[in-house]
């Protein structure tokens, strides 16, 4: 195996000159000796001992990122754009996916911190209140997506304006002429389940139209739930429906078409967050777009720039706004 020491022998040079080279910090060393090592450490293959590195840089040039559920494709979407920045400026990055646990959560976080990341990106699950006390102080920079939380040692926050998101959605409804209109949400012990809440209230009260709790029903961000709460109904009481992702709302128009009512001329439907099957699905999906590709890429670019500049102090937070795409579930 070549090491740092072949590389100095054969260039005529010392290994720190070579290390200065390899790691960045060349800047008082002559462009012809830089080149000359670059040339010899290319004809050799040399493969830097990245855990020698760490030891001496204490970086290990390694992101953690914790999502809650790999299988939504909005933190797939998240994730590839955490990557993305990641790559692109020679970092790796570490996935682990918690399943909506609490406890998975916790887990993960005390795992990168084991494996000696040099920051951590973390989605909270839906289920994670914003005051938990179960999560200890973080020894690691942390960049929150999608959902605040009270954790030390946080340096951004990127997300979205999610009561912006579900008024236009709503409020689009109403224009349409619907006044009775379901809103399938998810926990609301849920920051974001609750703002969006506030969103469908507002436009309702912007209208006149008065809020009516037995037409909220609370539950879980996936297509399985959605499904079950229409499937089950007793009676189909409301002209539309606003769901509070895409998943839920996929879901509901499956068991819409079971029970033989047409979309959009029974029933409109309108989801959140513009995922790729809402836009395949027969008919296709009205939706609020968020850019969870660009909030997992400004995630990482914010992390990134923290460790590169640790002097950085003032947390930086980024809030996206949504985006009505008018489809066909809609009218």
């Amino acid at each position: 195996m070549v090491t740092i020491k072949n590389i100095a022998d054969l260039a005529g040079v010392s290994k720190t000159t070579v290390s200065k080279v390899l790691n960045n910090k060349d800047q008082k060393i002559s462009e012809a000796t830089r080149q000359k090592i670059l040339d010899i450490v290319k004809e050799t293959n040399y493969i830097p001992n990245k855990m020698a590195q760490s030891l001496v840089t204490k970086k290990t040039k390694t992101l953690g990122l914790i999502i809650p559920d790999i299988r939504n494709p909005f933190f797939t979407d998240i994730a590839r754009g955490a990557e993305d920045k990641a790559v692109k400026e020679g970092y790796n990055i570490i996935l682990c996916n918690t399943d909506e646990n609490i406890n998975k959560e916790i887990q993960s976080l005390n795992t990168l911190v084991e494996k000696m990341v040099d920051g951590i990106i973390f989605a909270p699950s839906s289920k994670t209140d914003l005051n938990s006390t179960r999560f200890k102080t973080s020894t690691k920079p942390i960049v929150l997506v999608d959902k605040e939380l009270n954790i030390a040692n946080v340096k951004g926050i990127v997300s979205l304006d999610n009561e912006e998101g579900t008024y236009l959605g709503v409020k689009y409804l109403i224009e349409k002429n619907h006044k009775k209109i379901l809103y399938l949400s998810g926990p609301l012990t849920n920051e974001i389940s609750r703002n969006r809440l506030e969103g469908y209230k507002r436009a309702l009260e912007e209208a006149n139209i008065a809020y009516d709790e037995k037409l909220i029903i609370q539950g879980e961000y996936s297509l399985d739930w959605g499904y079950e709460v229409i499937k089950n109904m007793a009676e189909i009481d409301f002209t539309a429906i606003c769901a509070a992702n895409d998943l839920i709302a996929i879901g509901a128009v499956k068991a819409l078409k079971e029970r033989n009512l047409h979309i959009p001329k029974d029933i409109s439907v309108v989801g959140f967050d513009d995922i790729q099957t809402s836009r395949i699905i027969e008919p296709q999906l009205t939706t609020i777009k968020q850019n969870s590709y660009d909030m997992g890429y400004e995630a990482a670019n914010i992390l990134i720039n923290y460790l590169e500049d640790s002097e950085i102090n003032n947390i930086e937070k980024i809030i996206f706004k949504p985006e009505l795409i008018i489809r066909n579930s809609t009218n």
